[in-house]
């Protein structure tokens, strides 16, 4: 056996010591064989398919048979890839614009497709509360970083839940409301999505068009049928209020639909309030579910209040529904990944149950989510400075994006660019739809060196002062070139 563990010497790995790996000669004895077995299977892992040097079997055995011998399936690590069969998958439709930016050496390049806010210097931004609240918790020496239960931090789900739903939601009150952490809100939409495909009668999810390029395949690969709902019209660059109506009211009874909480991306364009209690007279009166997204609260308006108003709405009919969010925008924690889905339900019971069961939806998931990022929100929520002093940032994020649309318009303006482009300045949140088309956003990024997706969402948190102009001159030379 010794020469076993000298084989593998000569390859680079040291050997147990004579203690260590040779307790006792009884021990030896009854192992031997196994012990054989086992080494001589680990060395076949490591032996290339050449025959050992003469000179190193030499120093190392008194017996060449007692060398380990490459194993005869060796030659398949020369064959090909039991991959070699699948084709190279398209770069994701937005974050390959990021791709595609980064390879352009311009120098004047503008990546207008990331959704991420960026200063006025076009630098990413962590802001000054996250900074605080961080340095409380490396200071804490009591914290440790042991796993979290399933459902995540117990402070962070009780602060999302009343975020969203207001500290003196009656669902809240009644214990009506389970929330569990999830990571960020694509997590919470697909962990929402599983939970209706396994315990809901209905497994249709009508989602607006357009949505988010990323609905579709949660809510498919979750295991729902994905429909559309008519929503957003090309000619009047706002709400097809009719259409949508007209959809949803043709929607078989108990069906899911998707609603953006505010700020509904691509499109920037969100009903109103009285549009809103439309909706949901409709969507009670069908039993249809709301699954609402929330990414943008208080990120919209810059009142964390006004953009869950559409929420608290539904919520306050006492009704059930979901409500996935994410702190990705509004605090800037992207990388982090926080998020939590909430589902609102007709009792405390319910709600019990229905905990029970996300339970089993994430454990072979992900088992629990990160502790980070979910302390940080806690400790900016729970604190009533550093909650006051979020408020302030995110106002001043949302304010510096509202700028843009009007700087965006007044330069199209200036330069008499054909069309109405007012809706730059009714559409809201982080991103407007131009109403560019597809030859005309390749023009952009051909000739100007400006990135955006092919439908021609641009980010309003990408631009700056400096680089007004130059989309500005873009935008009207692919409109006067590409009618």
């Amino acid at each position: 056996m010794r020469q076993q563990f000298t084989s593998l010497e000569a390859h680079g790995f040291e050997s147990p010591t004579t203690e260590s790996a040779f307790s006792s000669s009884s021990s030896i004895s009854s192992s031997s064989s196994a012990s054989d077995r086992r080494l001589k299977a680990l060395a076949r892992h490591f032996v290339d398919s050449s025959p050992v040097p003469a000179a190193v079997m030499d120093s190392h055995s008194q017996n060449p048979n007692d060398t380990v011998s490459p194993s005869p399936t060796s030659s398949a690590f020369h064959a090909d890839s039991v991959f070699a069969h699948l084709v190279r998958a398209p770069e994701d439709p937005i974050l390959g614009v990021t791709v595609a930016y980064n390879k352009d050496p311009s120098p004047i390049k503008l990546n207008l497709g990331v959704g991420a806010y960026r200063t006025e210097e076009g630098k990413p931004l962590v802001l000054n509360v996250v900074r605080q609240a961080e340095q409380q918790l490396v200071n804490d020496r009591s914290r440790v970083k042991e796993y979290l239960p399933i459902v995540g931090l117990a402070e962070y789900n009780k602060l999302s839940a009343k975020l969203i739903l207001g500290a003196d939601s009656p669902a809240i009150q009644e214990n009506r409301v389970t929330t569990v952490q999830c990571l960020s809100g694509t997590g919470s939409l697909r962990v929402g999505g599983e939970f209706l495909a396994r315990h809901y009668h209905q497994l249709t999810i009508y989602i607006p068009l357009p949505t988010w390029g990323n609905h579709p395949k949660i809510f498919t690969l979750a295991g729902l049928s994905v429909k559309t709902y008519r929503y957003y019209d090309p000619a009047t660059r706002g709400l097809d209020f009719q259409g949508l109506l007209e959809d949803l009211g043709s929607a078989p009874s108990g069906a899911i639909v998707l609603l953006h909480a505010c700020a509904h991306n691509p499109t920037g364009v969100d009903p109103t309030i009285q549009q809103w209690e439309q909706i949901r007279q409709l969507m009670r009166s069908k039993a249809l579910l709301p699954f609402f997204d929330s990414a943008y609260q208080g990120f919209a308006s810059g009142s964390l209040d006004a953009d869950a108003q559409p929420v608290r709405m539904f919520v306050g009919d006492g009704g059930e529904c979901l409500v996935a969010q994410s702190y990705a925008k509004n605090m800037g924690l992207y990388g982090e990944r926080v998020g939590a889905l909430s589902i609102v339900c007709k009792s405390a019971d319910v709600a019990s149950r229905v905990e029970s069961q996300l339970k089993l939806v994430i454990r072979p998931m992900y088992s629990s989510p990160p502790i980070h990022g979910a302390s940080i929100v806690a400790a900016i929520l729970k604190d009533r400075n550093l909650y006051t002093e979020w408020t302030i940032e995110l106002k001043a994020m949302a304010d510096r994006i509202i700028s843009m649309r009007q700087q965006l318009f007044d330069a199209l303006r200036a330069r008499g660019t054909p069309g109405d482009w007012s809706h730059i300045i009714k559409q809201i949140g982080m991103f407007t739809f131009t109403g560019l088309n597809s030859e005309q956003v390749a023009f952009m990024t051909r000739e100007y060196h400006i990135y955006m997706t092919s439908d021609g969402r641009i980010s309003m948190a990408g631009l700056s002062s400096r680089t007004v102009p130059h989309l500005a001159d873009a935008i009207h030379a692919a409109v006067t070139s590409f009618a």
